[in-house]
């Protein structure tokens, strides 16, 4: 199969809403990275956080083996540093191979549930 993507991708938008509504996990508030690697090996994905009030943090360390996605949820890195919930922040994501990121973020505060999709832009 061809290989797709690119190996820099920005998120320019991230915020993990604070709390949410109905059951969980699946109305948890979260942002998620669907990270596609179709190559024939596996993807080392860096990870770096910016925020608007301090330094970059990273990087948190993913693989995505080949020809396989993760849909990688924000809420979930811890190391180095869990991400605030109710922070502004945006990420770099940088791969070793060409790969495909989507950004989705689950806004579950109402009961009236919110969703957003859009192509991560890339480098």
């Amino acid at each position: 199969m061809k290989t797709f993507g690119k190996k820099a991708w920005i998120i320019a938008e991230g915020y993990i809403p604070e709390y949410g509504t109905g059951p969980e996990p699946e109305f948890t508030s979260h942002e998620t990275a669907c990270i596609l690697n179709t190559s024939n090996q596996k993807a080392d994905i860096e990870i770096t956080i910016f925020y608007s009030d301090k330094d970059p943090v990273g990087p948190y360390k993913v693989t995505v083996e080949a020809q396989r996605t993760k849909h990688l949820r924000f809420n979930e890195l811890q190391d180095p540093e869990p991400i605030p919930r109710g922070t502004d922040y945006a990420c770099v994501i940088e791969s070793n191979i060409p790969v495909v990121v989507q950004h989705t973020r689950l806004d579950s505060r109402q009961a009236e549930n919110a969703l957003l999709s859009t192509i991560a832009y890339s480098e």
